[in-house]
């Protein structure tokens, strides 16, 4: 008779999920023993960077990525990444070992208590099954559930003792819609309402990079002549940021959006919320006379957002249905003026963000994958490399760190799957650095191209942004002297530099980027503070 093992590890196959990262603990073992040739296991040295691995992976082969932690205290460990990973709507189906059946009612040690509560709200669907036979028909339900809009991580808690009962017959693997189509009579009524208007303004969120969805976008900005503005803290880019339609990025306040948005009578959201709003700035959420149009694949984006009425539709689904309604309208300027990237004067120390962005984009090959952690300097960034390809640039959704460096890593994972093999450059800041360092040892021993640039300020400098906003001075905490960041890329085995000067990071960018491994860079900067809000 087969195990339920046995028919859990062929249903992965059916299904084409092969890969697991994780990190093993005794409650795991059971399922890990005798691991199959045709799987591989990805190794992490903590949970947290086991998800932002296995979230890198999966969005960058756009599939699911199975997750393996350790009972209640890895899936805590875990828990900050995996609230990124479902504001990321990416799709990972979780596990985490049980105590033994015979013993859950004795709570022994390492028994994960509630465990379908502990990781909600941050995943789709949570599931301990009730009986061993259970196992695989659990795992082709969390499949349908990660994929189908919007994706995201769902968990199941599996008891150790499962894994050797006999089991009979195959499991039967299912296929599901992956995107939801818009309701034609609402598509009617929102094409009727763009027509109307007089002067629309576009808002782009990541759900159009998410559905491959680029060229309809910029087809439907240009029927339009309408400008776009990037949603705040969009986690991918959703347009090409040199086209001429693009106007900036949307700020992330009530207030200043309200003023953003001035002169427009109608703002047409496509794959955002409506709006990703931080800090608190008070005002008014739109202009006077001032409507607005929201489409989302997300049901419970919809009913959250303050203002506006909504259409619940894949991104790129939406713009196949509506363009052919709309007539295509004269070109018109974009009344949003964009100031050129300033040209840094190199021979200033310590180098200035801008300076270092400036660096990066000329080493940067014409193939690229651009990742971002450095909250303080995202401005600098953004006008010193834009990005004008889909599937190059990736942060994090949620605001929490610790999430980009071991995504940095998947994401080089993924590009060598695929065959693209595209180097990963992640900007880190110094404080980012620190919640997710152990990354570097799996980015090491898999042989990812990725290169860690980490900006040293040597201070939690978008705490002291905020502190100058809130007006909250003297808060302690927010200086971080006597970090080597050279030494702990070092200690986990990656080619380290420090760099000062601009030819010490261009000769340092060089090396890391023919190196085929992974790079950590140090490279002092300046701690000029600017205003949080650009």
């Amino acid at each position: 008779m087969p195990t339920v093992k046995d028919v859990t590890f062929d249903l992965l196959r059916d299904l084409g999920l092969t890969t697991i990262v994780g990190n093993p603990g005794s409650t795991e073992e059971t399922f890990l023993k005798n691991f199959p040739d045709d799987f591989r296991y990805v190794l992490s040295l903590q949970e947290a960077s086991v998800v932002g691995i296995a979230d890198g992976m999966a969005q960058g082969l756009r599939k699911p990525v199975i997750v393996n932690v350790h009972t209640g205290a890895g899936l805590g460990n875990a828990m900050g990444c995996i609230l990124t990973a479902y504001q990321n709507k990416t799709p990972l189906i979780l596990t985490a070992g049980q105590q033994t059946r015979n013993m859950l009612l004795l709570e022994p040690l390492l028994t994960n208590i509630n465990a379908t509560l502990m990781p909600q709200p941050w995943v789709k669907w949570s599931y301990e099954p009730s009986r061993a036979q259970d196992v695989p028909a659990a795992f082709m339900r969390a499949y349908a559930a990660a994929v189908q809009q919007p994706c995201g991580p769902v968990f199941l808690s599996l008891p150790l003792d499962d894994w050797d009962q006999e089991m009979e017959g195959p499991a039967v693997a299912r296929t599901v819609a992956l995107r939801s189509a818009a309701d034609p009579a609402r598509i009617r009524e929102f094409a009727e309402r763009i027509s109307a208007s007089t002067n629309p303004v576009l808002v782009y969120g990541s759900d159009i990079a998410r559905a491959q969805a680029w060229e309809e976008g910029i087809a439907f900005a240009e029927a339009l002549s309408a400008p776009v503005l990037t949603a705040p803290f969009a986690e991918r880019t959703p347009f090409p940021e040199s086209h001429r339609l693009h106007a900036g990025t949307l700020p992330s306040a009530i207030g200043p959006i309200c003023k953003r948005l001035e002169g427009h009578d109608l703002v047409v959201t496509v794959g955002a919320p409506v709006f990703r709003y931080y800090p608190y700035v008070p005002g008014d959420y739109l202009p006077a006379g001032t409507g607005l149009l929201q489409v989302t694949d997300d049901p419970d984006m919809a009913a959250k957002a303050p203002v506006g009425d909504s259409l619940v539709s894949d991104a790129r689904l939406f713009f196949e249905a509506i363009l052919p309604l709309l007539d295509k309208r004269p070109h018109k300027a974009n009344p949003y003026t964009k100031e050129p990237a300033p040209v840094p004067d190199l021979s200033v120390l310590p180098l200035t963000p801008d300076a270092v962005y400036s660096l990066v984009r000329d080493a940067l090959p014409q193939d690229f994958v651009l990742v971002e952690e450095s909250p303080s300097n995202v401005i600098e960034l953004e006008r010193q490399i834009p990005i004008n390809t889909p599937d190059t640039f990736y942060t994090f959704a949620s605001g929490g760190l610790g999430w980009d460096m071991p995504a940095a890593v998947g994401l080089a994972l993924a590009e060598a799957d695929s065959g693209r093999n595209r180097p990963v450059v992640a900007v880190i800041g110094d404080g980012s650095f620190q919640y997710s360092v152990q990354s570097i040892y799996t980015g090491v021993q898999e042989e990812a191209h990725v290169v860690f640039v980490a900006m040293r300020n040597s201070e939690y400098a978008i705490l002291k942004e905020f502190a100058i906003l809130e007006e909250t001075p003297n808060v302690p905490g927010l200086d971080l002297p006597g970090l080597d960041i050279e030494a702990l890329g070092r200690g986990y085995g990656a080619k380290t530099a420090k760099a000062k000067t601009a030819e010490e990071l261009t000769g340092a960018l060089k090396e890391a980027l023919a190196h085929k491994g992974t790079s950590v860079i140090e490279v002092e900067i300046s701690p000029k503070l600017r205003s949080l809000l650009g």
